[in-house]
């Protein structure tokens, strides 16, 4: 039902933003989704390890939480956050229930961006601060604030952003200067194998020192961001205890460190709930969003009651925290927990990546396989280098695997890093049919190119 496929194209070129691109030649068309599979206008079925963008959590569509959103339409949609509503109350309570220390505090928003917004807002006014600094090739957001934040020339407009903006050098093992080893199965080949934090760590924490010292007024900073691992750009692991020294250090210096939770949160790396818990650090403020919700618009900042205090105006949000979002982020938690869908993830997660070390072997088109759980990033090469394969040969690799029945997402600088972030209800059977369709393009990449 809807507009034909032409009518679409018509719309598209005339009333849809030129910066929403097609990924594909020829766009499909979903009309209908069901846990791990996505069906298309013609009713052809396609294996969803893109998860809309790490948003659907625990599956399309999934029948509590739809049944738990269809029973509140029909009693509460909206009222405003500064009436009260059991909803909110019950969710919140139970979020918080997921972390432990003094993380006790909830604001309820909208959007990733929403979230980063606010806890920028949160960590000035706490430390009375304005510098920030994240990692190069981070991403966290789009908006005119956050788009100072993010340090992806591919979100990064050619328009003024809030002075303080800080970017330091990201510890990358397969692609950074000194390379690493990472808490992964997975290591970049001839990489160092160290049994406790890698020796590399100790060399991306002193150019954030430099940083530090050279470029944020003394005693200024306000907030350290970053991603537990980051997303957008591929799946980059950090060497082992670089994150747990870089927040020793923040603090040294009076920053707070913010911990991005958008697309590692909610068990998705499998060993913990949270993405910051397998650095060893405890965060001043979280932020969640994409698979809190499944696809329902949510979002959250997690802190302090000690921060909240020095948020002293008034605040609104129209739509945060509303019966249904609250309601959807309740049976998501409830999914999580009942189906046990974070040692899915660990399980499920540490086969896939073993399958793909295997392909690893027989395609040099595969330079690096790394990440954690089911979250996982294949960053395709030139054979026998490290330069990143082409883009125009990234797309074909990329059509070819979903003519074959199975969606794959591209980050990463360059766009030649395959990330596989699916519905965390994925099972082995899932993998193996991804596993023979990657093996059969990857066969015919290199026996034709």
């Amino acid at each position: 039902m809807g507009p034909t496929y032409q009518k679409m194209d018509k719309i598209k070129a005339e009333n849809i933003p030129p910066a929403l691109f097609n990924v594909y030649k020829k766009p499909l068309v979903f009309h209908q989704g069901h846990m791990q599979w996505l069906f298309d206008h013609d009713g052809r079925r396609y294996l969803d390890l893109v998860g809309g963008v790490v948003t659907v959590s625990v599956g399309h569509c999934h029948p509590k939480v739809t049944a738990a959103l269809h029973e509140q339409i029909d009693t509460l949609w909206h009222t405003t956050n500064v009436y009260r509503h059991p909803k909110i109350y019950d969710y919140v309570e139970k979020l918080v229930s997921k972390f432990s220390g003094d993380l006790k505090v909830v604001y309820l928003v909208n959007s990733g961006s929403e979230a980063n917004d606010l806890a920028m807002i949160l960590a000035k006014a706490y430390t009375g601060n304005s510098d920030i600094i994240s990692l190069q090739r981070s991403y966290h957001g789009y908006s005119s604030t956050i788009m100072g934040l993010n340090a992806t020339q591919s979100y990064r407009m050619p328009i003024p952003v809030p002075s303080g903006m800080h970017h330091a050098m990201v510890p990358d093992p397969f692609r950074g200067i000194w390379g690493g080893c990472r808490d992964s199965i997975s290591q970049v080949p001839n990489s160092c194998n160290c049994p406790g934090d890698c020796i590399t760590s100790d060399k991306y924490v002193h150019q954030l020192s430099e940083l530090l010292d050279n470029s944020v007024p003394s005693g200024r900073l306000a907030a350290f961001f970053a991603e537990s691992i980051q997303g957008v750009n591929g799946v980059v692991q950090f060497p082992k205890g670089y994150i747990k020294k870089a927040y020793e250090l923040i603090k040294k210096h009076g920053g707070l460190y913010v911990a991005d939770e958008v697309q590692t949160g909610f068990g998705r790396t499998g060993d913990s709930f949270w993405g910051f818990q397998n650095h060893g650090v405890q965060p001043d403020i979280v932020t969640l969003a994409k698979g809190i919700g499944n696809g329902f618009p949510l979002a959250a900042v997690v802190t302090t009651k000690e921060i909240a205090a020095a948020h002293n105006k008034s605040y609104f949000n129209t739509f945060g925290g509303n019966p249904m979002a609250a309601t959807v982020g309740k049976a998501v938690l409830e999914v999580i927990e009942e189906e046990e869908l974070q040692q899915n993830c660990k399980e499920t997660g540490k086969y896939f990546l073993e399958q793909l070390m295997e392909l690893q072997k027989i395609h040099p088109v595969i330079g690096d396989v790394r990440g954690k759980g089911l979250m996982i990033g294949l960053d395709l090469v030139e054979p026998g280098t490290k330069q990143a394969l082409n883009m125009a040969d990234s797309s074909v690799i990329q059509e070819m695997v979903k003519d074959l029945g199975v969606l794959l997402a591209y980050g990463g600088k360059l766009y030649n890093v395959v990330t596989i972030k699916p519905p965390m209800c994925i099972n082995k059977n899932d993998v193996d049919y991804a596993i023979s369709v990657l093996d059969q393009v990857f066969d015919f990449y290199k026996k034709n190119k």
